[in-house]
């Protein structure tokens, strides 16, 4: 028996924080992605600090004796390989950190393209003292895609401006406490067009990828605006260009991308009916310290015997509500 569980750390770009903490509480082997392998042979827990990595699958062979994988991000979509879902390896995630600050996001967004704020910033470089339109955000409409702890906290922080905010979930339903409405995302087709904005903040499964299609886009109003912060491959990027060009739709703001980086040669780039931000929707001061806390406390659990928080279903692909 182990007196202390071994942990492989899979570190990155990112200050690693809260690596003093666990060096007590366990033996500890930080490894970049090309020494992964290695570092999970006979390792209890895998800690993807560097969640955007993609060895996970390749080192899987190596992973002798994992027994819990914990993913300081919100969507697990990278790790929902067959070998992964068919094992008994726990899978946890960090929701709950990311909340409020992909919440604001949207918000900051929302009220980007109701103030025309890309507008007075182009007056502002020409020195142009213009008066404009602007429009209201309270009495608007919105849809948040995704009913998970983002979608919700999204939700309360819209309805607090005033708006008339709408969810979509696996399943129709009525009488929720954060949601006038939740329709079934099988009918984002049919009710996309009732909204002035919609939110794309739904994990990425097989039943969402590719969910904003171009049935979708041509049902929308031309005067809506989309918001993308759960995964870019939720969107049909080629038909949303093509809509944001058309002036079939007014506008997005853009956080995550099909490939990232975005390369430079995709024509969202040249659109100013187009906010792009580079996948930081969830960033915020607080974050990583938040992050290491989070883990501390489950390996806490794991320690103890405890269940973990946050735990996956990884037939489902996010942890349920």
């Amino acid at each position: 028996m182990k007196s202390q569980p071994v942990i492989a750390v899979l570190a990155g770009n990112r200050p690693l924080v809260g690596l003093e903490e666990l060096q007590r509480e366990a033996e500890v082997r930080v490894t970049a992605d090309a020494g992964l392998a290695e570092a999970l042979a006979g390792a209890d827990i895998l800690y993807l600090w560097d969640y955007f990595a993609d060895g996970v699958r390749r080192a899987w062979p190596a992973a002798d004796s994992l027994r819990w994988i914990h993913v300081p991000a919100a969507g697990v979509d990278k790790l929902m390989f067959p070998e992964l879902v068919a094992s008994d390896v726990v899978l946890t995630n960090a929701r709950g950190i990311f909340d409020r600050p992909m919440a604001e996001h949207v918000l900051a967004a929302m009220f980007h393209f109701a103030k025309d704020f890309g507008h007075a910033s182009a007056q502002q470089r020409q020195r142009q003292w213009r008066h404009y339109a602007t429009a209201d955000l309270a009495g608007a409409s919105a849809l948040v895609v995704g009913t998970g702890s983002i979608g919700r906290c999204t939700a309360r922080l819209l309805a607090a401006v005033g708006l008339r905010v709408d969810g979509m979930g696996r399943t129709a339903r009525s009488g929720d406490g954060d949601f006038g409405t939740i329709h079934a995302g099988t009918d984002l087709t049919a009710v996309a067009g009732a909204y002035d904005y919609v939110i794309l903040a739904a994990p990425l499964t097989p039943d969402t990828r590719g969910m904003l299609s171009r049935e979708v886009l041509a049902a929308m109003k031309p005067t809506a605006v989309l918001i993308n912060v759960g995964r870019g491959a939720l969107a049909n990027e080629a038909a949303l260009e093509e809509a944001l060009r058309s002036g079939a739709l007014a506008g997005a703001a853009l956080d995550v991308f099909e490939t990232e980086p975005l390369p430079e040669h995709s024509g969202l780039w040249e659109l100013e009916n187009v906010l792009i931000t580079p996948h930081l929707s969830g960033d915020s001061q607080n974050q990583l310290p938040a992050l290491a806390r989070q883990f501390a406390d489950n390996l806490a659990a794991f320690k103890a015997g405890r269940p973990l928080a946050n735990v996956v279903d990884k037939q489902l692909g996010f942890v349920p509500s």
